[in-house]
């Protein structure tokens, strides 16, 4: 639509954070659960028309890829989340950078003669490449790579994880250990990620109804409101709360409390992916086969059954194999933020890192074993064909 659409406006500064999308991604975890989106596709559909709505309306009014950025709490997810990636776009040789001139990885290649013509835009998120660190707000457009008039712009490999252990300025974001938002974003990425497979296993149930006595509500949405309110603001206070405090006594730190539990939040952060890659895995790995009856019926309906009849019992991996490797993609996650907690702790005690790292590490091991008890719980197979 850029093709006839040009927007013109600025996002407000007030705006320019991660608020917005964040509290959408709490909503999209709420709508999920309370209007039981899994099994209406109606609903789905009227969702994914509303989205591609506000992102035109958006996109179409302001400039610098405003949604992405401020408002996509589909692309808040893939941002926390890239920071594991193995991959990262950034410059080859700053040296190169600091001779350029044009610096048309922010400002687009530009038509000789001419500052108004754009024959390739720069990167439209505000990251100039020569000050980036890591993959946060980084959509992978690669527009600074097809920019760079130098050829010093790509794709490198890195380790992951590795730049949740800096705190250092990053162009278009600023000191993660100031970014309330963003730290924000990264609790809602773990706890969420719990409480959206506690919402699939039976005893949630349980739970639902004991809080709609409590509350003497009438449907489940004062309840499920309450228990997200516990999950995802209540208890990472409260074990985040405890934890700086132990650190700041226990390992003698000085820093002020505040900044000091906000770098350690990102440290949650590769367990959390650890915990969605565990939930996710197990319900594609156990519906692996599915497509085979879903495409045998559609043909069906189509009045063309060349396949055959639908079989329907053939679903996928039994689930005494695809435990292990949900135990296994916990493990892996537990093991990354285990490293970026000792990477801090050697930073900010260096002479007692050791009590710096084990009030975070017990914050990690509690987590794992809430994801070790949600494994071993009865899967409530909502909507799917395994559902009882």
């Amino acid at each position: 639509m850029r093709r006839w659409i040009h927007p013109r406006l600025t996002w407000p500064r007030r705006l320019r954070n991660k608020w917005i999308a964040v509290s959408l991604f709490v909503l999209v975890l709420f709508s999920y659960e309370l209007f039981g989106l899994w099994s209406s596709p109606w609903l789905t559909a009227w969702i994914i028309v509303g989205y591609f709505f506000l992102t035109l309306l958006i996109d179409g009014l302001f400039k610098h890829a405003t949604f992405c950025k401020f408002v996509c709490p589909i692309g808040q997810f893939n941002f926390i989340a890239s920071t594991l990636s193995p991959l990262e776009v950034e410059v080859r040789d700053q040296a190169i950078c600091e001779d350029c001139k044009t610096k048309d990885c922010i400002r687009g290649r530009r038509a000789p003669g001419s500052d108004l013509v754009i024959l390739q835009r720069g990167c439209e998120l505000a990251l100039f490449q020569p000050a980036k660190v890591g993959n946060m707000d980084c959509t992978f457009c690669l527009d600074c790579v097809h920019a760079c008039p130098h050829d010093n712009v790509g794709i490198l490999s890195r380790l992951p994880a590795d730049e949740l252990t800096l705190d250092v300025q990053r162009s278009g974001i600023g000191h993660f250990s100031q970014r309330k938002d963003i730290a924000a974003l990264a609790l809602v990425f773990c706890f969420g990620a719990l409480m959206n497979a506690f919402g699939m296993v039976s005893p949630v149930y349980v739970v639902e109804e004991w809080l709609g006595r409590l509350l003497h509500a009438k449907n489940n949405a004062p309840g499920l409101g309450l228990l997200f309110t516990i999950v995802l603001v209540i208890e990472p206070v409260l074990l985040l709360g405890l934890a700086a405090w132990v650190t700041r006594k226990w390992a003698g730190i000085s820093s002020a409390w505040l900044p000091m539990t906000l770098r350690y939040t990102y440290s949650l952060v590769p367990l959390g992916f650890g915990i969605w890659l565990a939930h996710y895995g197990f319900h594609f790995l156990t519906g692996l086969y599915t497509i085979i009856p879903v495409t045998q019926s559609a043909l069906a309906d189509l009045g063309v059954p060349i396949l055959g009849k639908p079989l329907w019992t053939l679903v996928g991996i039994p689930r005494y194999v695809v435990e292990p490797i949900e135990i296994g993609f916990l493990i892996l996650g537990m093991t990354g933020s285990l490293r970026v907690i000792w990477h801090l702790a050697e930073e900010d005690s260096t002479n007692h890192p050791i009590r710096a790292f084990v009030p975070w590490a017990l914050v990690c091991l509690l987590l794992l074993l809430a994801s070790f008890w949600l494994i071993a719980q009865p899967m409530d197979m909502r909507a799917t064909m395994m559902a009882g």
